[in-house]
């Protein structure tokens, strides 16, 4: 996740007010902490600009 917002050069308050949570949850998904319901991925896909199915790739992937 981190990866995918640095990349959309936003910080995690920025991506955090788009997708409309909060930051610290944005820090939990970063660190491993917790996983996102479906909705608040795309959501969170939207705010950055990517396709949710993007994303999922990537992290099958690593």
């Amino acid at each position: 996740m981190k990866s995918f917002r640095e990349e959309a050069g936003m910080t995690q308050e920025a991506l955090a007010f788009e997708a409309e949570v909060d930051r610290t949850y944005i820090s939990q998904l970063e660190h491993n902490k917790k996983s996102p319901t479906v909705d608040v991925l795309f959501r969170l896909c939207d705010a950055m600009g990517i396709k949710a199915s993007e994303l999922i790739a990537r992290v099958e992937d690593n």
